[in-house]
C-alpha cells in the first residue's frame, strides 16, 4: 500500500459518517447504530435517497465500463469511499485485466477496509494514496508510483465534491488533477443536484447533526467542471442518461445529480 494508516483509534463512531450512511443505504455492512439513524431519519423524510445512492454507484459502473472500452487501462480514483459492490478495479479488470487503478482518500475509515480496494488480478495492480482530494500535487505523484502518467488515464471523481466548499476550492482541485493528465485521458465527473426543495432541506439538517457537510448544487454550475475537456455523448445530463444499459437499477429518480466523461486535449 501506498501510505501508513492514519490513528483509527481517533474514529468517533457517536456521530454519523457519510462513508458509512452512504454503505447503509446501499445495503452494505460497514456502518455503526449512528449511521444507520441517520441514514432512517434521512430517507424517512426523503425516500428518494436510496435510489439515488445506487444511481450514483451505478453511474460509476458504466462511466468506468465505457472509458475501459475506449481502451483506457489505467484509473484514478479520488475519494474512494469504502468498498462495496463494483469498485473501479472490479469493473476495468473485468474488461482489461492488465487495468492498474490508483484510490485515493485520506479516511481512517476509509482505510479500515483498504485491503479489499488492493485485491488485484495478477496481470494489473492497486495502490491507495492516502491524501485530502485537494493535495493534488500528493495524488499525482502518488499515482505515479502505479500509473504511467504519458499515457491515457481516467480519473473518476464520483459524487464526492460536495464535501469540498467553497466553490473556488472545487474548481482548483478539478483544474489541479487534469493539469497532471496526459492528452487523451477521460475525466469522470458526478455531483449531486441541487433542484429539489425537499431534498436541499433534509441534507441542510443533516449537515447540521455534526456529520460531515455535503453541497448540493446545481449543473448550471458544475457543468462549468468541464470547461476545455471535450465531453462525450450524451454530455452532462442527470445520472440514470448517462449510457442507460439492462444492468442498471430498477427505481430511476430523473432528479439525483448530474454526471459528464470528457476527453482530455
Amino acid at each position: 500500500m501506498g501510505s501508513e494508516p492514519a490513528d483509527l483509534h481517533d474514529i468517533d463512531t457517536s456521530l454519523p459518517h457519510s462513508a458509512r450512511v452512504w454503505n447503509y443505504w446501499l445495503g452494505g455492512k460497514d456502518h455503526y447504530e449512528s449511521d444507520q439513524k441517520a441514514g432512517d431519519a434521512y430517507k424517512e423524510k426523503f425516500p428518494l435517497i436510496v435510489p439515488m445512492a445506487r444511481e450514483s454507484r451505478d453511474v460509476l459502473r458504466r462511466s468506468v465500463t465505457w472509458m475501459a472500452r475506449e481502451g483506457v487501462n489505467q484509473f484514478l480514483d479520488v475519494g474512494a469511499g469504502l468498498p462495496t459492490a463494483n469498485n473501479t478495479h472490479e469493473i476495468a479488470q473485468r474488461i482489461a485485466p492488465d487495468s492498474r487503478v490508483v484510490y485515493v482518500d485520506h479516511d481512517p475509515i476509509v482505510l479500515m477496509h483498504v485491503d479489499t480496494l488492493l485485491h488485484s488480478t495478477p496481470e494489473g495492480a492497486t495502490d491507495y494514496v492516502l491524501a485530502d482530494m485537494r493535495d493534488t500535487d500528493t495524488i499525482l505523484r502518488g499515482a505515479a508510483r502505479t500509473l504511467d502518467m504519458s499515457r491515457p488515464i481516467g480519473l473518476v471523481i464520483n459524487d464526492v465534491l460536495g464535501h469540498i466548499d467553497p466553490w473556488e476550492d472545487v474548481l482548483t482541485l478539478v483544474r489541479g488533477l487534469v493539469s497532471g493528465l496526459p492528452s487523451g485521458s477521460y475525466v469522470s465527473l458526478t455531483h449531486a443536484d441541487a433542484d429539489d426543495e425537499l431534498h436541499r432541506s433534509v441534507q441542510e439538517e443533516y449537515n447540521n447533526s455534526g456529520a460531515i457537510p455535503y453541497v448540493l448544487r446545481g449543473p448550471e454550475q458544475t457543468v462549468s467542471l468541464f470547461d476545455g475537456l471535450e465531453l462525450v455523448d450524451p454530455g452532462f445530463v442527470p445520472w440514470p442518461k448517462w449510457k442507460p444499459d439492462a444492468a442498471m437499477p430498477g427505481s430511476l429518480t430523473m432528479r439525483a445529480g448530474w454526471v459528464g466523461v470528457a476527453r482530455v486535449p
